[in-house]
Parts: structure tokens; sequence; C-alpha cells
């Protein structure tokens, strides 16, 4: 029973903290949730939300994510790259910060959730395979850039729609005109602050000294009593959780794709922070278990009245970095969370939002590196096109940027089956070290005048039968001197139905042509096909070699020829 305990609910398996985990659980769990309450408002502005829902998917999520999760230092809760996934994704559905806006959001976080579940529950964790790391860093680049983007008018106090009419008259005093001076001071003033003071953020609280120090001037000039930009009234206590109501079948099916986008790529964050904690640590974790941990995460965000929830690298680098040593550090930072939504909301209303903007801009600036493509260049210049081409498509489709995405995967796929469909083939000969060659590339003479030696670095199915079977057959045509072939299996790992039926077909054909056909190398599970498939049988038992340097020998000396 204990077993099963600890399967369903793995935060059973972790040791009894002693007291000095716990006083560094308590130091790190405590920065981390200082940290957290003013992005987390930060970040429910930029998915389109109340504030107060980022409080809300503060509170539960990351302990929920902890608790059921592989990895106990992930700083899970509310992120730009995600939050700015819900806002492109509900673009066009409803208004944001709207009754309705928060129903899809809700349900969003609910369909994300539940798909991490079921890949982790069916032990598809390695599904985030699929998604080339070239894609998803272009794509992360590429979502940056827009977030910053769409942050900058809130940052410099800009009344957009008057800004853009001035822009396009080139009217400097109408674009002075549409800026809130004193925004404009709040947004600047934090965004130099914390730039100034980056790389202190790992030691020192300094967005909430600076939440602290604009809220106070905010409270003391009054700003928002003036009209200006803050967060506002926010409701006190504690979130309801709460079913919601179900949606037409036309909502779920518009939603579903931007839920699969957001559960994907927000486990490749997941999957980033986990890896790094891990080898510092060198504790294991297991993507499956993850898979879920987040899952579960985002359903009770979803059941919190709140949007979908992701770990987040800063907050994990951030964690580790403090001294967290268990998941304790995360039940630390919910009471942080917990005395803000009971007694701080009152103070968290005077934060102007232009303050929230530099917190969202500062963070998201570091994931742009251009030389990350420079890097791509060097090292593929085909996985860089394809990275160019996935942030151009993620720039064009915003705010739809699940559609960037999409486009990233759907080019390398192409480019993975094209690799895949052409194979390399090449004719081998004795090479001075013993072993069978390239022989072009070494120049090295035939193995024998009658002889073709063929070697294929890929498996034999559907997709490389047919350029094995042109090239074989091609060379025999163009060469009547040639009475043997050699088909070297070594690099073939796998065979599939088409890869038989061709290999029969080859068998066939060369005899009808008088050349026989001999295999050296094949490994055990392709034999295996053979045997059950009759291809062994239809070949004489000294045309099977077990090794290289066995039908090197042979053929060579000419001992088997009929």
């Amino acid at each position: 029973m204990s077993a099963l305990l600890a399967r369903y609910l793995p935060f059973l398996n972790w040791p009894r903290p002693n007291a000095a985990d716990l006083a560094a659980d308590a130091r790190a769990g405590f920065t981390l949730g200082l940290i957290l309450v003013p992005q987390a408002v930060a970040y429910a502005m930029l998915a389109g939300m109340p504030p107060i829902t980022g409080l809300y998917a503060a509170l539960i999520p990351p302990v929920i994510s902890v608790l059921w999760g592989s990895c106990q230092l992930l700083g899970a809760g509310p992120v730009a790259l995600t939050s700015m996934l819900v806002a492109g994704s509900l673009s066009g559905m409803a208004a944001a910060e709207s009754a309705r806006w928060v129903e899809l959001a809700i349900w969003l976080a609910l369909m994300a959730g539940a798909i991490q579940m079921l890949i982790g529950a069916t032990r598809l964790g390695m599904v985030v395979n699929f998604l080339p790391g070239s894609v998803v860093g272009a794509f992360t680049q590429a979502a940056a850039l827009l977030i910053m983007l769409s942050q900058l008018p809130a940052m410099l106090g800009l009344e957009w729609s008057q800004a853009r009419v001035a822009l396009a008259a080139i009217d400097l005093r109408g674009l002075l005109g549409s800026v809130d001076w004193t925004a404009f001071a709040f947004g600047v003033g934090t965004l130099v602050f914390l730039s100034a003071l980056k790389k202190h953020s790992k030691r020192l609280p300094i967005v909430l000294a600076a939440a602290l120090v604009t809220g106070l001037v905010s409270w003391a000039i009054g700003y928002g009593e003036r009209g200006g930009a803050v967060v506002g009234t926010l409701p006190a206590g504690l979130p309801q959780f709460t079913v919601p109501q179900l949606l037409d079948w036309e909502d779920y099916r518009s939603l579903l794709p931007a839920a699969a986008v957001i559960a994907l790529v927000s486990f490749v964050e997941a999957l980033s922070s986990a890896k790094t904690i891990s080898r510092s640590t060198r504790r294991r974790w297991n993507e499956d278990q993850e898979f879920i941990g987040q899952g579960l995460a985002k359903i009770a965000s979803g059941l919190s009245g709140a949007f979908p929830v992701s770990a987040s690298f800063s907050r994990s680098a951030l964690n580790l970095f403090v001294g967290a040593r268990s998941g304790w550090s995360a039940l630390f930072a919910f009471v942080c969370v917990l005395a803000s939504l009971l007694f701080l909301t009152p103070a968290i209303a005077h934060l102007p939002r232009a303050f929230l903007a530099a917190v969202i801009i500062v963070p998201v600036s570091n994931l742009i590196t251009p030389r990350f493509f420079v890097r791509l260049w060097a090292t593929s210049r085909a996985e860089a096109v394809i990275a160019v081409s996935t942030a151009v498509a993620t720039l064009i489709a915003a705010p739809q940027l699940q559609w960037g995405i999409l486009a990233g995967f759907i080019l390398s796929l192409g480019y993975f089956l094209y690799q895949r469909s052409h194979p390399r083939i090449v004719e081998v000969a004795v090479h001075a070290d013993g072993t069978l060659r390239d022989r072009l590339r070494f120049g090295l003479p035939p193995l024998a005048p009658d002889l073709l030696a063929v070697r294929m670095d890929a498996g034999l199915s559907f997709v490389t039968a047919n350029p094995l079977e042109h090239f074989v057959i091609e060379r025999c045509r163009a060469d009547p001197g040639i009475k043997r072939v050699l088909i070297y299996a070594g690099p073939i790992n796998s065979i599939d139905v088409t890869g038989v039926d061709t290999l029969i077909y080859l068998i066939g054909t060369l005899r009808d042509q008088g050349v026989d056909l001999y295999l050296a190398g094949v490994k055990k599970q392709v034999e295996d096909v053979f045997d059950t498939a009759g291809v062994t049988a239809m070949l004489p038992p000294h045309h099977i070699f077990r090794t290289e340097r066995e039908a090197i020998a042979a053929l060579t000396a000419g001992a088997l020829r009929p």
C-alpha cells in the first residue's frame, strides 16, 4: 500500500528535513515569494487577465507542481512566455480582462493541464523531443521581442492610440503630448534601477525594493486618484475554487490548438530548468512525472480562476542560487503570496502599471541573444534557416504566437523527413585499418574488379529502400562487369516490410542478371526479421558474413564464386 501511495503521491518520498534544511528552504522560499508577488501581478496583466488572478496563479499551483513533480526546486507560477501565449491565443475571442476572457483563460489552463497529465500518465514525455532546440530558441526570442514591444507603451506612459496618430503624422509635439510623464518616470526609473542592479538580483530582492518605492511614491502623490494608470482596487481574500461553466463546442475547438502549444512550450521551459537543477544538485528527475506535476499545477490554476502557469527559468535559478534544498521552499513562498492576498492588496493597488511593464521587460530582455542565430549558422545552416523562419513566422503571426512555433515544427519535420529520404549510400573498399570505408573519400581501389560493395548509413525502411535499390541497380547497369554485390549492413539498425520487400526484389533481379548478392555485418534485430520473412533462405549460407573482415577475406580471394 505504501508503494502505491508513493507512486501517486511522490512527495511521500521526500526525506525528512532537519532544522538546517528548513532554515535554508525558508530563506530561499521567502526570497522567491517576495519576487513572485509583483511578477505575478505583472504577468497577469500581460496575459490580459485581472491583476488579482496573478496572485491566484502564484498561490496553490507552485505548491502542486512541487508536490507532484519530480524536481523539487522548480519555481513554478506565472511566466512571461506562457502569459503572452494566453494573450495571443484569446485575442479576437474576447476583450482583455472581461468575464468572457477570464472564462476562456480558465479553460485554456484546464485543457493545457489535461494534455500534460495525459502525456505524463501515458509515459510519452519524450514528445518534447519533437520540438527541436533551434525552433524553441527562435520562438522564445521572437516572443520575447513581442513581449517587450507590447510593454513599451505602458512603460513609457504613452497613450498608444494618440501616439500612433502622432507618429503617422510625424507630429513630435503631438507625440510628446501623448506621454504621461509621471508614468514615464516610474517606468524608465524602474527599468534603469533593475538593469543597473541586475547582477545583484540573486542576492537582493531588488524587484520588491522597486515595488515598495514606486508604490509609496504613487500613493504619496495620489497618482491613481489623478487618473494615473495603476493596478487598482483588488479583491482581498483567497480564490474561490470552482469548476467553470461549459463552453460551446466551437470554443473548445478554437482553444485546443493553443492549449496543445502551451502544454508543450511551457514544458520545454520546465525541461530546461529541471535539467539545470538536476545537474547542479545531482538528483535524478523524471520527465513523465514532471508532466503530471506541471499539468496538475495548470489545472489548479484554472480551478483557482486563473490562467496557465509554468516553471520559470529565472525563479528556478534563483531558488537554486539562494540555497533551497527541497520542495519545502515552495511552501514558504506560498506563505508570502498568502499574506499578500490577505493583507497587502490595498498596497498593491497603488503600483503603477508602468512599473509592472518594466518588471516584465527586464527579465524578458535576457532571452534575446542574437549570438544564438550566429552559432546555429556556424553549426548547421539548414537549422539556422529554420530558426530564422520560425522567428519571422512568430513575428508575423502575432498575437497568435502558436502559429509561429507550429510553422517551425512543420519546417523541422520536413527537413527531418528530407534527410531520412536521402540516406548516405556509398561504395566501400578496404581501408588501411582493415575496415570498409568510403572508397571515393579515401581514394581506395575496389575490393575486386567484378565486385560492388555498398554501405547505407541508415535503417532500411519505406523511406530509404528506394534510394538503395536505385543505387545498386543503376551501378550494375552502368557497369556490366559487376557480377557480385556486397551490402555491408552494419549501419542498418532496423528494417520494415518495405525494406524486406526491396531486399527480396534485389536478390531476384540481380540473380536474373547473373549477379550474386552478399550480406555482411547484419545485426541481430535485423537478422531476426530476415529469418521470419524468408530472406535468409533465399541466399546460400556462404553469401552471409558475420563481420566485414570475413567478407573482405572471402570475396577478395574469390573463394565464394559459384
